[in-house]
């Protein structure tokens, strides 16, 4: 397993109106992307999630880091 180094402190507040935990409706919307989009950003792992049963269960720091890797 490798060790992550930890967000900057200001990204605790990027997103604070979210859950710790999104849906791909709250992905879209923090994203500001459709639909086909948010789901080609997770079948493909650019952004991690898990899958329970046919939910998406996307854990917000995981957006933040996509967001900061593709600035």
């Amino acid at each position: 397993m490798t060790q992550k180094t930890p967000l900057p402190d200001g990204y605790r507040e990027m997103f604070s109106g979210y859950p710790d935990c999104i849906n791909v409706l709250q992905l879209q919307q923090m994203l500001s992307i459709g639909r086909n989009k948010a789901y080609e950003l997770l079948k493909t792992e650019q952004i991690k999630h898990r899958r329970i049963g046919k939910s998406y269960i996307i854990p917000k720091i995981y957006v933040i880091e996509y967001l900061l890797g593709n600035i």
